[in-house]
Protein backbone atom coordinates (compact mmCIF):
# COMPACT_ATOMS: atom_id res chain seq x y z
CA UNK A 1 0.00 0.00 0.00
CA UNK A 2 1.06 3.94 -0.32
CA UNK A 3 2.69 5.54 2.49
CA UNK A 4 0.85 8.86 4.01
CA UNK A 5 3.67 10.77 2.19
CA UNK A 6 2.68 9.51 -1.39
CA UNK A 7 -0.81 9.80 -0.83
CA UNK A 8 -0.46 13.26 0.20
CA UNK A 9 1.41 13.88 -2.58
CA UNK A 10 -1.05 12.14 -4.91
CA UNK A 11 -3.83 13.95 -3.56
CA UNK A 12 -2.30 17.61 -3.76
CA UNK A 13 -0.70 16.95 -7.09
CA UNK A 14 -4.43 16.22 -7.99
CA UNK A 15 -5.93 19.21 -6.63
CA UNK A 16 -3.08 21.55 -8.46
CA UNK A 17 -3.17 20.17 -11.87
CA UNK A 18 -6.77 20.26 -11.79
CA UNK A 19 -7.33 23.92 -10.67
CA UNK A 20 -5.22 24.76 -13.57
CA UNK A 21 -7.09 22.93 -15.70
CA UNK A 22 -11.28 23.36 -14.76
CA UNK A 23 -10.92 27.18 -13.88
CA UNK A 24 -10.52 28.20 -17.46
CA UNK A 25 -12.58 25.97 -18.64
CA UNK A 26 -15.54 25.99 -15.78
CA UNK A 27 -15.18 30.03 -16.61
CA UNK A 28 -15.50 30.06 -20.47
CA UNK A 29 -18.44 27.08 -20.69
CA UNK A 30 -20.61 28.91 -18.10
CA UNK A 31 -19.59 32.24 -19.09
CA UNK A 32 -18.72 33.16 -15.21
CA UNK A 33 -16.16 35.63 -13.92
CA UNK A 34 -12.66 33.13 -13.88
CA UNK A 35 -12.27 34.54 -9.99
CA UNK A 36 -15.97 32.73 -9.13
CA UNK A 37 -15.13 29.65 -10.42
CA UNK A 38 -11.92 29.87 -8.82
CA UNK A 39 -13.60 30.63 -5.89
CA UNK A 40 -15.98 27.18 -6.24
CA UNK A 41 -12.55 25.35 -7.32
CA UNK A 42 -10.28 26.28 -4.63
CA UNK A 43 -13.34 25.33 -1.74
CA UNK A 44 -14.07 22.23 -4.03
CA UNK A 45 -10.42 21.22 -4.20
CA UNK A 46 -9.88 21.56 -0.71
CA UNK A 47 -12.75 19.45 0.40
CA UNK A 48 -11.95 17.46 -2.72
CA UNK A 49 -8.63 16.66 -1.70
CA UNK A 50 -9.44 15.65 1.68
CA UNK A 51 -12.19 13.27 0.42
CA UNK A 52 -9.53 11.95 -2.04
CA UNK A 53 -6.98 11.41 0.72
CA UNK A 54 -9.90 9.32 3.07
CA UNK A 55 -11.16 7.86 0.01
CA UNK A 56 -7.71 6.28 -1.78
CA UNK A 57 -7.12 5.04 1.61
CA UNK A 58 -10.65 3.02 2.36
CA UNK A 59 -10.77 2.03 -1.48
CA UNK A 60 -6.81 0.14 -1.21
CA UNK A 61 -8.15 -1.26 2.36
CA UNK A 62 -10.89 -2.46 0.84
CA UNK A 63 -9.12 -3.81 -2.31
CA UNK A 64 -6.59 -5.40 -0.33
CA UNK A 65 -9.01 -7.21 2.13
CA UNK A 66 -11.19 -8.44 -1.28
CA UNK A 67 -8.61 -9.00 -3.76
CA UNK A 68 -5.48 -9.34 -1.34
CA UNK A 69 -4.00 -6.63 -3.40
CA UNK A 70 -3.72 -3.17 -4.66
CA UNK A 71 -3.17 -3.24 -8.59
CA UNK A 72 -5.97 -2.16 -10.31
CA UNK A 73 -7.37 -3.65 -13.25
CA UNK A 74 -9.69 -1.29 -15.96
CA UNK A 75 -13.11 -2.43 -14.15
CA UNK A 76 -11.40 -1.55 -10.73
CA UNK A 77 -9.94 1.89 -11.91
CA UNK A 78 -13.99 2.93 -13.64
CA UNK A 79 -15.40 2.00 -10.19
CA UNK A 80 -12.37 4.04 -8.64
CA UNK A 81 -13.27 7.40 -10.38
CA UNK A 82 -17.33 6.90 -10.56
CA UNK A 83 -17.40 6.69 -7.07
CA UNK A 84 -14.48 8.80 -6.48
CA UNK A 85 -17.23 11.81 -8.12
CA UNK A 86 -20.31 10.71 -6.85
CA UNK A 87 -19.33 11.43 -3.43
CA UNK A 88 -18.33 14.34 -4.26
CA UNK A 89 -21.53 15.64 -5.86
CA UNK A 90 -23.53 15.11 -2.97
CA UNK A 91 -21.04 17.51 -0.87
CA UNK A 92 -20.47 20.17 -3.42
CA UNK A 93 -23.42 20.78 -5.26
CA UNK A 94 -25.34 22.77 -1.97
CA UNK A 95 -22.21 24.44 -1.92
CA UNK A 96 -22.02 25.73 -5.64
CA UNK A 97 -25.50 26.79 -5.38
CA UNK A 98 -25.06 29.06 -2.48
CA UNK A 99 -22.23 30.56 -3.09
CA UNK A 100 -23.22 31.37 -6.91
CA UNK A 101 -26.17 32.06 -5.94
CA UNK A 102 -27.84 29.86 -7.93
CA UNK A 103 -30.75 27.24 -7.78
CA UNK A 104 -30.26 23.60 -6.85
CA UNK A 105 -30.85 22.11 -10.44
CA UNK A 106 -28.34 24.55 -11.92
CA UNK A 107 -25.29 23.84 -9.34
CA UNK A 108 -26.31 20.17 -9.98
CA UNK A 109 -25.42 20.64 -13.79
CA UNK A 110 -22.82 22.74 -13.08
CA UNK A 111 -21.43 19.80 -10.83
CA UNK A 112 -22.28 17.02 -12.80
CA UNK A 113 -20.33 19.32 -15.78
CA UNK A 114 -16.99 19.17 -13.68
CA UNK A 115 -17.90 16.02 -12.78
CA UNK A 116 -17.29 14.21 -15.92
CA UNK A 117 -14.28 16.35 -16.56
CA UNK A 118 -12.82 15.06 -13.43
CA UNK A 119 -14.12 11.76 -13.93
CA UNK A 120 -11.82 11.66 -16.88
CA UNK A 121 -8.94 13.26 -15.24
CA UNK A 122 -9.33 11.09 -12.57
CA UNK A 123 -8.81 7.89 -14.58
CA UNK A 124 -6.16 9.77 -17.05
CA UNK A 125 -4.44 11.27 -13.44
CA UNK A 126 -4.48 7.97 -11.67
CA UNK A 127 -3.18 5.77 -14.41
CA UNK A 128 0.11 8.14 -14.75
CA UNK A 129 0.73 8.31 -11.38
CA UNK A 130 0.59 4.71 -10.73
CA UNK A 131 3.45 4.51 -13.68
CA UNK A 132 5.30 7.50 -12.41
CA UNK A 133 5.08 6.41 -9.12
CA UNK A 134 4.79 2.21 -8.83
CA UNK A 135 4.64 0.50 -5.81
CA UNK A 136 7.31 -2.22 -5.51
CA UNK A 137 4.87 -5.61 -5.50
CA UNK A 138 3.68 -4.38 -8.69
CA UNK A 139 7.46 -3.87 -10.20
CA UNK A 140 7.95 -7.57 -12.25
CA UNK A 141 10.94 -9.53 -10.64
CA UNK A 142 14.03 -9.44 -11.94
CA UNK A 143 15.43 -12.41 -14.01
CA UNK A 144 17.95 -15.07 -11.57
CA UNK A 145 21.20 -13.43 -13.61
CA UNK A 146 19.79 -10.14 -13.27
CA UNK A 147 20.08 -10.04 -9.52
CA UNK A 148 23.75 -9.97 -9.77
CA UNK A 149 24.64 -7.69 -12.00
Amino acid sequence: MRSTTDRIRHAVSFELIGLALITPLGAWAFGLPMVEVGVVGVASATVATIWNYLYNLGFDQAMQRFTGGTQKSLAHRIAHAVLFEAGLVAVLMPLIAWYLGIGLLQAFLMDVSFSIFYLVYAFVFNWLYDRLFPLPEWLPAPEAGEANR
